[in-house]
This record gives C-alpha cells, sequence and structure tokens, in this order.
C-alpha cells in the first residue's frame, strides 16, 4: 500500500511536494526581496530587507539539504511512457541543476555577507557563524557570482516551468498535475 507522503511509482507525495512548492515560493520571495533592497538607500528598512532576504537564503538552504536527503530515500516517479531518452536525460539534468542551485545560490549570498562583516542573525535572533574574513574586494566578487547564479537559477526555473506546462497543454500527460495533486492519471 502506497503512503500519501512517499513517493509512488507514478506520482510525487506529499512531502517532496511540500519541499518543492515551498522552496519555489521562497526563491521568488528572495529575487523579489533582493531587488526591491537592492534599488533602496541605505535606511533602516534597506537593512531589516536584506535580513529577511539572507534569513530566508538560510532557510532555503536548510530546505534543500532536507529536500536531497528526502529525494534520495524517495526516487521521484517514473516520467510518462513513451518519453524519449534525450529527454529523460534532459529532465533529469534540469533537476539536479536546479538542486545545486538552490545549495549554491545562498551559499554565495552567505559569502557576500561574511565578506562585508556586516552582523547578521537570522531572522533577526540566531547569530549566523562567520564562515570567511572581512574583504573589500572578495566581497564585491562574490555579489558578482551571486547575482550572476541567481540570474542562471532563475532561467532554469524557467525552462522547468516551460516544460511542465508543455507536458500539460501540449502532451497532455500528467507531469503537472502528479506535482500539484499527488495523483496521476493511473489512479
Amino acid at each position: 500500500m502506497a503512503m500519501w507522503f512517499r513517493n509512488s511509482d507514478d506520482a510525487w507525495g506529499s512531502v517532496a511536494r511540500g519541499f518543492h512548492w515551498l522552496i519555489a515560493a521562497l526563491v521568488i520571495a528572495q529575487f523579489l526581496i533582493g531587488n526591491v533592497a537592492e534599488e533602496m538607500k541605505l535606511t533602516p528598512a534597506k537593512l531589516d530587507l536584506f535580513v529577511w532576504h539572507k534569513s530566508i537564503g538560510v532557510t532555503v538552504l536548510v530546505l534543500a539539504v532536507l529536500r536531497l536527503a528526502w529525494r534520495f530515500g524517495n526516487p521521484p516517479p517514473a516520467p510518462p511512457a513513451g518519453t524519449p531518452a534525450w529527454e529523460r536525460r534532459l529532465g533529469a539534468l534540469v533537476h539536479w541543476v536546479l538542486y545545486a542551485l538552490i545549495f549554491i545560490v545562498p551559499l554565495s549570498g552567505w559569502w557576500v555577507s561574511d565578506a562585508s562583516r556586516v552582523p547578521f542573525r537570522a531572522y533577526f535572533l540566531v547569530p549566523m557563524p562567520d564562515l570567511i574574513a572581512t574583504d573589500r574586494g572578495l566581497q564585491e566578487a562574490a555579489a558578482e557570482v551571486h547575482e550572476a547564479l541567481t540570474i542562471i537559477l532563475l532561467c532554469v526555473a524557467i525552462v522547468h516551468i516551460a516544460a511542465a506546462l508543455r507536458h500539460h497543454f501540449l502532451l497532455h500527460d500528467d507531469v503537472l498535475r502528479r506535482m500539484l495533486t499527488g495523483r496521476s492519471s493511473k489512479e
């Protein structure tokens, strides 16, 4: 008997779906908060927005670790029958690139924060450890890397979304439905 929280051969379980949608929502929030804060003049409100940005980044990093651990114990559902090998490989590559980026983007942000040596407490409460020394040049380089990786993450996410919509509207299979509802058309 399949358990509703675990992945099955045909659909994503509730835990995997929860990680997927929560991380997606947080990444969107990160992009919006980061862009708004970047455009603001230096004020306490801007500093508060960056605390929220960094805090959510730490949360994404923790969720990424948990999600990957869950994924190793819960293999994903099989692609729809008849999916060409090239499409299976491309889909797997896009997923693994997304996994890598949800680790690397927050870590690069942490690098920016540490190099600037602006004290940071996640959610204004939890002091975060310093991983690297203060270095203005390193901070600027890290900021460029963080921004570039963020753009790459958004581009890969758009490819991922476009593929899900292609499956739903053009191929009429249940790839999107099983991530939305946890059910396949076989149920």
